[in-house]
């Protein structure tokens, strides 16, 4: 027998700002909510904003610490780069920095030809890695975003921009690359001297990341994201001429007006030797309703550290995310109190 419990702690629409751009995103990294939006799910031309699926995918699959001799294909890149040279090398992790901090395409290549063998096989690792994270409605042909000669060209949707970033941001090397206002880059050849495309982290006190994008056919495409009072943001905008304005306008509408609420507390007891192991935050407006169900199956038979229910988080009818119930049972040790425990050290020794 399943038990249930609900409590309710109501909801005004927040008027919508103007955007220029064709399509846009507000998302709680923390939640997942899309807190606003626009054309969310048109997929768009993305231009080097595919970029952060190339770093994210060389991170989790290669070693930073390699050193990587630029090969002949890197005669292949053109628009911006950081203007390697066949022969010369440099880090995995060095490369990861001129990709994200200067866009370079002939880096993206560089990197694909490393951690993939070849552009081809990284580009199918991409769409795997596109696919584990949910994004339903990307394709990617190749690591930079540029079009291809044939005309194919990367393809995504603004929400499944933000759920790639919300998954990067989880990597702790990924978000002190794109954190990193400017760095000194030492190869083989050449010392570099980079600082980051994204204006946003020098104008703009709370954001932590990003990446822009241009090209004339997918024109300008910005990821960005930003955090204040333990609320986490990203925004992605599509085709936007007013794109770093349009950013920081969003971040300060929610930093301003809504707050990061501790829906789910780790601390809470839901049954004898039953709890979550972590928070669960969710970016509330300040009037909004959120109820929480709590499932919590029969525990007859159940094992120390196994899963035994969930707590729901629900708004507006619909289940946001959750957390899962363990049962930790505390050891006949962990019962005894510390005047017990000392008793038992001094008769030992």
């Amino acid at each position: 027998m399943k038990k249930l419990l609900w409590l309710c702690i109501l909801v005004i629409p927040f008027k919508i700002m103007a955007i220029s751009a064709s399509s846009y995103i507000v998302m709680d990294m923390d939640s997942g909510r899309v807190l606003e939006g626009s054309n969310i799910d048109k997929q768009s031309l993305i231009a080097s904003t595919t970029k952060i699926l190339t770093a994210i995918t060389a991170i989790e699959y290669g070693n930073i610490e390699d050193v990587v001799k630029i090969n002949q294909d890197v005669l292949k890149a053109y628009g911006s780069g950081i203007y390697v040279q066949i022969g010369e090398e440099l880090t995995l992790d060095d490369l990861l920095y001129g990709l994200m901090l200067r866009s370079g395409n002939d880096a993206a290549l560089a990197i694909a030809s490393h951690v993939g063998g070849s552009k081809e096989n990284f580009v199918f690792m991409m769409n795997e890695k596109a696919q584990m994270i949910g994004m339903k409605n990307s394709i990617f042909v190749n690591p930079s975003g540029l079009e291809e000669n044939d005309g194919s060209a990367n393809k995504a949707t603004v929400y499944d921009m933000a759920l790639l970033t919300r998954y990067a941001m989880q990597n702790e090397h990924y978000r002190r690359i794109v954190s990193t206002k400017d760095i000194v880059v030492k190869s083989s050849m050449k010392t570099y001297k980079w600082f980051n495309k994204n204006k946003l982290l020098s104008s703009y006190q709370y954001c932590t990341g990003g990446k822009t994008g241009f090209t004339k056919k997918a024109r300008r495409t910005l990821v960005t994201t930003a955090s204040k009072d333990n609320m986490n943001l990203v925004v992605v905008t599509f085709n936007d001429g007013n794109d770093f304005n349009d950013h920081k306008n969003l971040f300060e509408k929610y930093f301003n007006n809504y707050e990061s609420v501790k829906v789910i507390d780790k601390n809470t007891q839901y049954g004898e030797n039953v709890k979550v192991i972590d928070d669960y935050y969710l970016v509330l407006d300040k009037n909004e309703k959120y109820e929480i169900n709590v499932v919590l199956d029969e525990m007859d038979n159940a094992l120390n550290g196994s899963i035994v229910g969930k707590v729901e988080v629900i708004l507006d009818g619909e289940v946001i995310g959750y957390r899962n119930l363990y049962y930790e049972k505390k050891s006949v040790t962990e019962n005894k109190s510390f005047i017990s425990k000392l008793i038992e050290f001094i008769k030992f020794w």
